[in-house]
């Protein structure tokens, strides 16, 4: 097998491959003499029919079957031969496949990149420190008692925190417009989830009374038709709820799976439970850190290839999020089809992929593998958050795959050990929230964050998104 190897253009190579006419017509041959064992003619004997007519009757076939065959094999041999290691998989191209001439072929591929790792000392990375105190663990329990409050009808006027249910209608020049009237919209006055001058509008009615007001716009209402308009609003209160906390009984323990002990078994439970968060919240930061940092300091040529699998991974994840299933079209029954642009995914994709490169080769440069004892406490640690943690255990250590994702994300542990070794790294006192929410080691970036979570959050309930 005679081979030559072209740099087409960047990291895209095509072999030219030729393979000996006697070697390609014997396996023609032999394939041939197995169709005569196989195959009924009429007028023949089964085993007895001539080769010729089999070559006649079947020839175009095998020769094109043999072929496929021989482009595969043949091109695996060739890059262990000439040590290349293809990003993708090859594009076949026939040149040549005459009978008494040479079979020859072209693949064409994209081949991985060489990664020059830079100085890890360039990484700088700040490390938050944080301890959970006892008021961490007291505002943790209210938010717990918040998140199962129950709502009780009162007859008194309505008022910050309470929760009314309403009809209303709404018109901007006398005329009606989109989203602005429902029935039976319940809301939380002073919760963000109407716009202000409609909230306040609603305070101080008593259920079954009827009132008229005026409710302007923000000038960054999310419908742009609406933005800095103002409305008239009738609205009918129907029900005034105030809110009533859960008591710390041995109920409310219960709902936590805490059957004994009452509050300090409670708390500690708690605790745990915050503790475990801390420690995924740092390890999270500082490998984000890490990653983003990496991606910065190197420059890489990347397989389109690789991208176009990556986007491919985006889009699906996507997708599931909306239960919908299908390579970039939802093919679900009654669900519409979506078709999610390569575009929308390509940023990620590409960071991703550079990523992924350049700690490929942190782990091949430095030798590392996962650590048997860090993926077993891995394991336990994500088990002792269920009811039943050996069962967790024995169900990852009986998966082959799901272990195999736990090796992986250990490894991504051990690079950012490995890196850490040798970055600059700044050590910051930081409280437990501030961690959690990010704005100990990205204050703006927190900042920007809860403004997303708060609009999120405002436009289920806004009166223009009712109807």
């Amino acid at each position: 097998m005679q081979i030559s190897v072209e740099t087409t253009s960047g990291l895209e190579r095509r072999l030219t491959i030729s393979v000996p006419s006697e070697t390609f017509e014997d396996q023609i041959t032999s394939r041939l003499g197995k169709t005569a064992g196989q195959v009924r003619l009429p007028g023949y004997r089964p085993g007895k029919i001539p080769l010729k007519e089999i070559r006649r009757r079947y020839g175009p076939a095998v020769r094109a079957e043999v072929a496929g065959e021989l482009m595969q094999s043949s091109f695996v041999e060739a890059i262990a031969r000439e040590e290349l290691a293809p990003a993708g998989s090859p594009s076949l191209q026939v040149v040549k496949m005459d009978p008494g001439l040479d079979f020859e072929f072209t693949a064409t591929f994209e081949v991985f990149p060489l990664v020059e790792l830079t100085d890890l000392g360039k990484v700088v990375v700040k490390q938050p420190q944080a301890e959970i105190t006892e008021s961490d663990v007291d505002e943790m329990i209210e938010k717990l008692r918040e998140q199962r409050k129950t709502w009780a009808n009162v007859e008194r006027p309505a008022q910050a925190a309470d929760q009314v249910t309403l009809d209303f209608s709404g018109t901007i020049d006398g005329e009606a417009f989109a989203g602005g009237s429902g029935e039976d919209v319940v809301f939380v006055l002073g919760a963000g989830q109407m716009i202000e001058d409609f909230d306040q509008g609603v305070r101080g009615l008593t259920v079954g009374e009827a009132g008229e007001f005026s409710a302007t716009f923000p000038d960054d209402y999310q419908s742009e038709e609406l933005r800095g308009k103002t409305a008239s609003f009738s609205v009918t209160v129907k029900k005034v709820a105030e809110s009533e906390l859960p008591e710390l009984d041995s109920e409310f323990f219960k709902g936590f799976d805490v059957t004994d002990g009452g509050m300090d078994a409670f708390r500690k439970e708690i605790l745990a439970n915050m503790q475990r968060e801390l420690d995924a919240a740092l390890n999270n930061q500082i490998k984000t850190q890490v990653m983003d940092q990496l991606h910065a300091l190197h420059t890489l040529q990347l397989p389109s290839a690789m991208i176009s699998r990556e986007i491919d991974v985006l889009k699906n994840q996507m997708l599931q999020q909306f239960q919908m299933v299908g390579q970039g079209k939802s093919k679900g029954k009654g669900a519409p089809d979506i078709d999610l642009p390569d575009d929308l995914f390509q940023e990620q994709a590409e960071r991703r992929v550079a990523v992924g490169l350049i700690v490929n080769e942190v782990v091949s440069s430095a030798n590392l593998e996962p650590a048997a004892d860090r993926v077993k406490e891995r394991i336990e640690t994500m088990a002792a958050g269920y009811a039943d943690p050996q069962q967790v255990i024995n169900y990852y250590y009986g998966n082959a795959e799901k272990l195999q994702q736990i090796e992986m994300a250990v490894l991504e542990d051990q690079v950012v050990d490995h890196i850490l070794d040798q970055a600059n790294v700044e050590i910051i006192s930081a409280s437990y929230s501030a961690v959690i929410n990010g704005s100990a080691v990205a204050p703006a970036a927190s900042a920007a964050a809860d403004d997303v979570d708060a609009s999120q959050a405002a436009t289920p309930a806004d009166p223009a998104n009712t109807a």
